[in-house]
């Protein structure tokens, strides 16, 4: 029986704030963000407003922001 459930486990979903640190070391690593309603929902999640015209280069720039003011 545990045998199954240790299989069946699911991950736990990151952090809002994890998400957008993975997100800004994949840029960092030369990554480019191919889905900018993925970088919104970011952004969004860490409380910021953004336009869905915002172009996706503000928006990280605002989440790097947030993430400097978050830091701890």
């Amino acid at each position: 029986m545990w045998f199954k459930d240790w299989f069946s486990r699911r991950k736990s979903e990151p952090s809002d704030r994890q998400r957008a640190l993975d997100l800004i070391a994949a840029i960092d690593r030369g990554g480019l963000p191919l889905n900018p309603a993925r970088v919104n929902d970011i952004a969004r999640s860490l409380g910021l407003e953004v336009s869905a015209r915002a172009r996706v280069e503000d928006t990280i720039v605002r989440i790097r922001q947030a993430l400097a003011r978050q830091a701890f």
